[in-house]
């Protein structure tokens, strides 16, 4: 199975309500979806989201960093070399996280294609069931405790709190939330780099003498601000999570070397994919340190990946916020993995089993 041609598509998906956080509000899910064909007829999927104020990946450096440095490696490689490919796409440039993971994910899922074999499989087995959290966007106090109690009535059982926009609001917001589904839901505070340090600390103390009990607090300080996500960690009781300040395996070596946080949130996107995405989970596994799977504002296509990926690694993936494709107004896939509110099942079809992307506009690179 070879490669023959790697085209782009873009695809575009409502969300349901506005997603909203410290960083940014988006309405719809705008993102690049990377087909490779082979001589054999085979296709394989991945995709990418443009997360500029994350990542600093855009729609049209996406295109670029696969189209011009990629792409051009990769036309005449064998799939079966999966090693030999994923060294290929981590070393064509440096950076573009979200590009080399589509592309990644694209050759993982024709990698398990040509084994006949779903992909979690292919990286080690597991139970093809897992759950999620869901996101509460940042908004008035009132509609944050109405979506919350929506979303525990719909069956989920952990609830991902944004916040970071204001301290003092903030607090209340975690409060009020707290007191509407306490012993119904853990709670998950994400602040999007929002707060500094000694904010994040005196949010933390506030929430805790108050007798609120968080699952995790995840990113509090800003993503450079190794010291300050360390301040945190060492004075607050609630598991502090590292998600914008680890992209890759040196990042997690390091974090875990200084004590600066206690989980890591590994994304494909940041990873670069599937390859380094392991070796995380890996490299935590060894010391002992615990790691969620999340995603961006993604549909079905990457999030499978990441889905195949937890069930895999479930020994040291212990927490899962894959909710992207829960956010949105429509699923576009036909196959792959079912999202069922909270709950997510892997089929038994090869890959990540996809048949059909609806609503994908071509584009031509």
């Amino acid at each position: 199975m070879k490669i023959t041609d790697i085209r782009f598509g873009m695809l575009r998906v409502p969300l349901k309500t506005p997603f909203k956080t410290a960083l940014r509000t988006v309405e719809t899910v705008e993102d690049i979806v990377v087909s490779i064909h082979t001589d054999t007829g085979h296709v394989g999927y991945g995709e990418a989201p443009a997360t500029a104020v994350i990542t600093g990946d855009t729609h049209g450096s996406i295109i670029s960093a696969i189209n011009k440095f990629i792409a051009p490696r990769l036309i005449g490689e064998d799939i079966a070399n999966l090693n030999r490919i994923t060294r290929m796409i981590q070393g064509a440039l440096e950076r573009n996280t979200s590009a080399k993971a589509a592309v990644e994910i694209a050759v993982y899922d024709l990698w398990a294609q040509l084994y006949d074999t779903p992909l979690y499989k292919m990286l080690g087995g597991g139970e093809p069931v897992i759950t999620t959290d869901i996101t509460i966007s940042v908004d008035h106090i009132d509609k944050m405790v109405a979506d919350s109690l929506s979303a525990v009535d719909r069956g989920f059982e952990s609830l991902k709190i944004k916040v970071g926009k204001d301290i003092g609001v903030d607090i209340e917001r975690v409060k009020a939330i707290y007191a509407a589904v306490e012993g119904r839901a853990l709670l998950r505070l994400d602040a999007n780099q929002g707060w500094t340090a000694k904010q994040a600390v005196y949010a933390m103390q506030s929430l805790e003498d108050a007798g609120v009990r968080l699952e995790l607090l995840e990113q509090p300080v800003k993503a450079q601000d190794m010291d300050g996500l360390k301040y945190v960690t060492d004075r607050v009781h609630t598991p502090v999570m590292a998600d914008e300040s680890v992209f890759g395996p040196l990042q997690v070596i390091d974090l875990i070397k200084a004590r600066a946080a206690d989980i890591i949130n590994i994304k494909l996107m940041k990873t670069g994919g599937i390859s380094n995405a392991i070796r995380i989970a890996d490299i935590a596994a060894l010391y002992g340190v615990e790691c969620m799977i999340g995603c961006m504002l993604e549909t079905s296509i990457s999030v499978a990946a990441a889905v195949h990926v937890a069930v895999a690694k479930s020994g040291v993936i212990t927490k899962v916020d894959l909710d992207g494709p829960s956010l949105c107004a429509f699923d576009p896939v036909d196959g792959g993995v079912t999202f069922n509110e909270s709950e997510i099942s892997i089929s038994d079809a090869p890959g990540l089993g996809i048949r059909e992307i609806r609503n994908l506009e071509p584009i031509s690179a």
